[in-house]
Parts: structure tokens; C-alpha cells; sequence
């Protein structure tokens, strides 16, 4: 069973960074899509960053690119999301997923607050 642990979230002022985290356990992930998705009181849920864990190419939502880097370390099995220059409207829940066609499996989210 595949499970997805965020961390990393927390308060930071305007212009400020933070690291998200996510540690996924349950299974070999060689052929699967790891993404980062977020989610502001009441909006839909949004895709941010994906990486494909072979390979390692990636992608992203044109309102982070330039500011957000996502990336893996295989040998601890975590996906990072580097966020800088935060600004307010990156305010959000992020949630980690990973699938191979779909996104299957959600982690609990972890909350960001960019104060102005």
C-alpha cells in the first residue's frame, strides 16, 4: 500500500522560502509520476510541479515556474518542492500524489501561509 507523508510547511513572510516534503513509502516507484498539487480555501484544487522518479523530467504550472523547483532523492524515496520568493496567493494546502497513468494515491497535505 502506497503511502505519502508531507512535511515541510508553515508560516513564512512574503518573498520568503520554503522546502516541502514527501516521503513515500509502500512500494518501488521507478515507473511513477510524483506530483505536487494545492488547494486554497475555496478554489479547486490546482497542479503545481510533477517529476517523473525515472528520468527525473519535470513540469510545471506557469504561476510557479521560475520560483518553484521540485526534484527526488531515490535513495530516501522523497519528492522536494523547493518554493522561493513566496508571495500570497501561494497560499494553500499542498498535497503530494503519485501514479503511473493517474495520480492514485494522496498524501494528508501540508499547509503553507505566505503573510503579506
Amino acid at each position: 500500500q502506497v503511502q505519502l507523508v508531507e512535511s515541510g510547511g508553515g508560516l513564512v513572510q512574503a518573498g520568503g522560502s520554503l522546502r516541502l516534503s514527501c516521503a513515500a513509502s509502500g512500494r518501488t516507484f521507478s515507473n511513477y509520476v510524483m506530483g505536487w498539487f494545492r488547494q486554497a480555501p475555496g478554489k479547486e484544487r490546482e497542479f503545481v510541479a510533477r517529476i517523473r522518479w525515472s528520468g527525473g523530467s519535470t513540469s510545471y504550472a506557469d504561476s510557479v515556474k521560475g520560483r518553484f523547483t521540485i526534484s527526488r532523492d531515490n535513495a530516501k524515496n522523497t519528492v522536494y518542492l523547493q518554493m522561493n520568493s513566496l508571495k500570497p496567493e501561494d497560499t494553500a494546502t499542498y498535497y503530494c500524489a503519485a501514479g503511473i497513468v493517474t495520480y492514485d494515491n494522496w498524501g494528508q497535505g501540508t499547509q503553507v501561509t505566505v503573510s503579506s
